[in-house]
């Protein structure tokens, strides 16, 4: 069982193959001791579409209510609605998703109550070991909790339409790939209540994920959302991935936005709404990001990269929004949660009060060049860093997440990943040579051995 766990245990979740990983009595054993460790008297739950998320939840379900809590059923849900349903209900929350996974993973998100985050530094730790060490109550017993189904769709709806003055909204074109995931459950609906054209691509709801995979950060599982953007004259195209708690975007020329420039253009949405708030965004975010911030007034912080880390960082600053290069958009009114779906909402009003195609939108937020995410395999990450840190001594180094390195032209940032032996490498310059240069520079100094 240890080593079960030691495999299917993450930085923010669990993941892992199912069954061989991830299997219906770890769910079970999870349950019982997640229920054990956040003294609720229930716990909200939430599934993805994946074909083994019955059979997870339901064991999860067994493991909570044998343990003598009881359980908001949500049945199928997106991942921001699970934090929507634990916020406003006031209790923890569990959503089985494998997110951008394959289909034959699975994993289990979890949250305290009012979508408070549980990571490795923040209990998950410790739920590991009640699930691994702890006597988990008989299966065969009677369940001392009880079971709740309800459906919080519609409220959530409106919680997502809340964002936006619907009246006021432009007849936008969206074209909005679901690649078969989570956002088909709740997208045509939003846009019924909206004016303009919905384009729906892969909406059907199929944990196999025929069409290409739920994984929207990869060019290529965009390809069709750019076909189509070009096919219908698209003002904004939307890639959700499997869990819907990411979004990325494509412009009207089927170009695709950098997470970056997507929390600079919310940024200015959230501070229009909110003047001189506080914005967060994590330290692979693009320098374009606090010069925006600032420049409308608002106070920029920087934060590691990591939903439990933001999180925190949002609760303990009290800012409206903070967003991360690989998707993730977090909103203090959504109990400072991440949610694609509310990132939506807040750039088709941006959109709609510009009255200019994104592109042009973006344009003055295009300030420098970036390479986005590089991953290296390498023995020791630790002694690359140190090895990189000793090479770039002249630099402005810090060590808030990994080692960033800042010059007057050109910075980069490089981490170790929680899961493999890779150093991922973020740079970002003023120009595209001088990106071109200093990458290359800095991959061959890891890559040296």
């Amino acid at each position: 069982m240890a080593s079960q766990f030691g495999r299917i245990f993450k930085a923010y979740d669990v993941r892992g193959v199912y069954p061989d990983e991830f299997d219906d009595d770890g769910a079970y054993r999870i349950g019982a001791a997640f229920a054990s460790w956040v003294h609720a008297d229930r716990v909200v739950l939430g599934r993805d579409c994946r074909l083994s998320s019955p059979a997870l939840s339901d064991a999860f379900c067994a493991g909570v209510t044998r343990s003598g809590a009881g359980i908001v059923e949500l049945g199928l849900a997106t991942t921001d609605m699970v934090y929507f349903a634990s916020g406003r209900l006031g209790l923890p929350g569990a959503m089985f998703t494998a997110s951008h996974n394959p289909p034959q993973y699975n994993g289990l998100k979890l949250c305290r109550p009012g979508a408070a985050p549980v990571g490795e530094e923040s209990g998950l730790r410790e739920i590991r070991a009640m699930a691994e060490n702890g006597a988990a109550p008989s299966p065969t017993g009677s369940p001392a909790g009880t079971i709740e189904h309800r459906d919080l769709k519609p409220e959530y709806i409106e919680h997502l339409l809340s964002f936006v003055d619907v009246e006021r909204l432009a007849p936008l074109t969206v074209v909005a790939d679901a690649a078969n995931g989570m956002a088909a459950l709740v997208v045509p609906e939003i846009f019924e209540r909206l004016p303009g054209k919905l384009v729906p691509l892969y909406m059907e709801l199929d944990g196999t994920f025929p069409n290409h995979p739920a994984d929207p950060i990869v060019p290529e599982n965009q390809a069709d959302l750019r076909r189509a953007v070009t096919e219908h004259h698209a003002d904004l195209g939307l890639a959700f991935d499997g869990d819907a708690d990411r979004v990325f975007l494509v412009d009207e020329r089927a170009e695709g936005v950098s997470g970056s420039l997507v929390t600079a253009l919310v940024a200015r949405g959230m501070l229009a709404r909110h003047p001189g708030a506080t914005i967060l965004y994590n330290l692979i975010c693009s320098h374009v990001v606090p010069e925006v911030v600032r420049e409308l007034g608002g106070t920029p912080v920087r934060t590691r990269v990591g939903h439990s880390f933001v999180k925190q960082v949002m609760a303990e600053t009290g800012a409206v929004f903070g967003g991360e290069h690989s998707g993730h958009y977090y909103f203090r009114e959504h109990y400072n949660a991440d949610s694609g779906l509310v990132a939506t909402m807040v750039v088709m009003d941006q959109l709609s009060k510009a009255g200019l195609p994104l592109s042009e939108l973006l344009e003055p937020l295009r300030r420098y060049a970036d390479s986005g995410e590089i991953n290296s395999g390498v023995d020791d990450p630790k002694a690359t860093i140190e090895r990189l840190a000793t090479a770039y001594a002249w630099g402005r180094q810090d060590r808030m997440d990994g080692l960033t390195v800042e010059f007057d032209d050109w910075w980069f940032n490089v981490r170790p990943s929680n899961t493999e032996p890779l150093l991922r490498l973020n740079v970002e310059a003023n120009d595209q040579a001088l990106l071109e240069e200093k990458t290359a520079e800095v991959l061959a100094r890891i890559r040296a051995g």
